[in-house]
């Protein structure tokens, strides 16, 4: 029985099903987490949501921005942008079952000292309130104004969380540090300016796992392709999946027991 932690799928279908066979996945037995950004700029967007729902109870997967960006462009009355792949969902008989099944999804998965989010936790949250923030945020979208969450959701603004916020900018806060998070400053300022790799930070700002946290929590997050997997100089105990397999690097996937990581080459590699 093993635990594996995929990095981002971004409908990379082939490569998802040609690492699931080199790894021996059997779902009867072992367990799969997927760290979000399960869809969009690759091939098999439907795919691989169809092929994750399917796993039932071995699967477990929070949601990342690009999945959020699915739900707004389908729900909250967002666009398609230039170089999205989500129109194979969007045109699905079942659609309405995928984006029901996507949208239950969490923020924040915690066991066993080992917490799991898209972009990572602000150093000063502790595990049992990340899961707690992710709570606010999943009762928001399974509520009957789960449209108006979403059609308000995206923005930069508030760019510091705060306990005193509310509403939604309370949920838009918990959301972009979730799932857009990179470099903060010390005082847990977000910035959302930069996206490539450390070079790119901008002045007082310095990547979020290079700020020390008072627990020995481990953490596993995604989203930051341009680190290849690696968090140099990190003051914390801490994992990064994301290896770019739609950018046309791999797909990695981490068995938690072990700490053998596993890769397969992309099929991306004319992008």
């Amino acid at each position: 029985m093993s635990t594996y932690v995929i990095g981002d799928l971004h409908g990379c279908h082939a490569e998802f099903v040609s690492l699931l066979e080199q790894l021996s996945f059997n779902p009867a037995n072992d367990t799969l987490w997927l760290v979000g950004d399960l869809v969009n700029r690759g091939p098999g967007s439907l795919a691989c949501l169809q092929e994750v729902q399917a796993l039932g109870s071995a699967a477990q997967c929070v949601l990342g921005n690009h999945d959020f960006h699915l739900l707004v462009v389908a729900r909250g009355g967002g666009k398609l942008k230039k170089n999205d792949t989500l129109s194979d969902i969007l045109a699905a008989p079942q659609r309405e079952k995928l984006l029901d099944w996507l949208q239950s999804q969490p923020l924040a998965i915690y066991e066993n000292n080992t917490l799991m989010t898209h972009a990572g936790v602000l150093p000063t949250w502790r595990a049992e309130q990340s899961v707690s923030f992710s709570h606010e945020v999943q009762a928001a979208l399974l509520s009957e104004r789960s449209g108006e969450f979403l059609t308000r959701l995206f923005g930069n603004q508030p760019d510091q969380f705060h306990d005193e916020l509310e509403g939604i900018e309370r949920l838009r806060c918990l959301v972009n540090v979730f799932t857009r998070m990179r470099f903060i400053d010390t005082n847990g300022r977000l910035d959302f300016a930069a996206k490539e790799g450390l070079e790119s930070a901008p002045d007082g700002f310095t990547p979020w796992f290079q700020h020390p946290r008072e627990d020995a929590l481990q953490l596993l997050f995604g989203h930051w392709a341009a680190l290849e997997g690696r968090t140099p100089n990190a003051k914390i105990k801490v994992e990064a999946l994301d290896t770019g397999c739609v950018w046309g690097g791999s797909l990695t996937a981490l068995n938690l027991e072990s700490g053998e990581r596993t890769s397969v080459p992309s099929r991306q590699s004319g992008r």
